[in-house]
């Protein structure tokens, strides 16, 4: 078939579908990376450049964890989600909060230059080598028909909608789930009630580095690591905190999907090389009709 001059190929419904159903995989893992950094901009008001080197830094936890104790890494997120919540925490508390003097603009230079330092870091003590996962089940799944989805792609899914239905009820059913939602929407009032403001800062970064350690869990038994790791996936996921709309679990969820099956169908039609292009597109539609993204702005909407 031929369209303004370029030629789409056509293929069968299954072949369609089977690389629909591909992509809310992939979105699922873009989804678990956006979900941290979402929470992050929604109470703090700054993008997190550091977010992508956390992510990297999680996964190469999570690898250590296999090839010296022979950790799963599932399992391995009952260490490094808890270790990414201290880590998040004491990051935020004993330096972006002491250097930034409470300007969002110090903020965003300092977590661009805590990313520079953690990469860097990764590239002396780890090298440039790729670094994987092996686990006996990486290739064994699910013949849905239309595609083959692997149990780790499965794992990544059924994950993420844990997560982000953990977070829901975290925001919404707890006292500082409150005390963050407070803080989200008039900081200067809920420090005037008695909300500890800082501390609030930095257990919703530790919270958000917690959740890209928990991602890291989940990517590592189809993924290999390097210390540039977190370049793969931190640009999409800022795409996609704004396209759900920002400070949106909800909409991180929903738009992960959107993009990764786009992505998918991308590639399909157009070959992997400009099967990218359909991200920029269905970014740049969504926000012609909708410029606040697809959930507005509310935290935990």
């Amino acid at each position: 078939m031929e369209l303004l001059g370029i030629e789409i190929p056509v293929f069968s419904w299954q072949t369609v579908l089977g690389s629909a159903v591909s992509g809310v995989f992939l979105g699922a893992i873009y989804a678990l990376v956006a979900l941290g950094l979402t929470l992050i901009y929604g109470v703090l008001h700054i993008i997190n450049f550091a977010h992508g080197s956390l992510l990297m830094l999680a996964m190469y936890m999570v690898y250590f964890l296999w090839q010296h104790l022979g950790m799963d890494p599932y399992l391995a997120m009952l260490v490094v989600a808890p270790g990414g919540f201290v880590f998040g925490y004491l990051l935020q508390r004993g330096v972006i909060g002491r250097i930034s003097h409470g300007k969002d603009e110090i903020i965003l230079l300092a977590t661009l230059g805590i990313s520079i330092v953690i990469e860097n870091a990764a590239l002396f003590l780890f090298s440039a080598d790729e670094k994987s996962v092996q686990v006996p089940y990486d290739l064994d799944g699910i013949d849905l028909g239309v595609t083959y989805v692997v149990y780790p792609q499965i794992a990544a899914l059924g994950g993420c909608l844990m997560i982000t239905a953990a977070l829901w009820l975290f925001m919404a059913r707890t006292d500082t789930g409150r005390a963050i939602r407070a803080v989200a929407k008039e900081r200067q009032g809920a420090r005037l009630v008695g909300i500890n403001v800082e501390h609030i800062f930095a257990i919703s970064f530790g919270i958000g580095t917690a959740c890209v350690a928990a991602a890291a869990s989940l990517l590592a038994p189809t993924y290999a690591v390097h210390p540039q790791f977190g370049y793969l996936f931190v640009l999409i996921a800022f795409t996609v905190v704004v396209l759900g709309g920002m400070g949106s679990f909800t909409g991180a969820l929903l738009g992960g999907l959107i993009i990764g099956v786009t992505e998918q169908l991308g590639r399909l039609y157009l070959g992997e090389s400009l099967g990218l292009i359909t991200i920029s597109a269905i970014f740049i539609l969504i926000l012609l009709f909708r410029p606040t993204g697809l959930f507005g702005q509310r935290l935990s909407q």
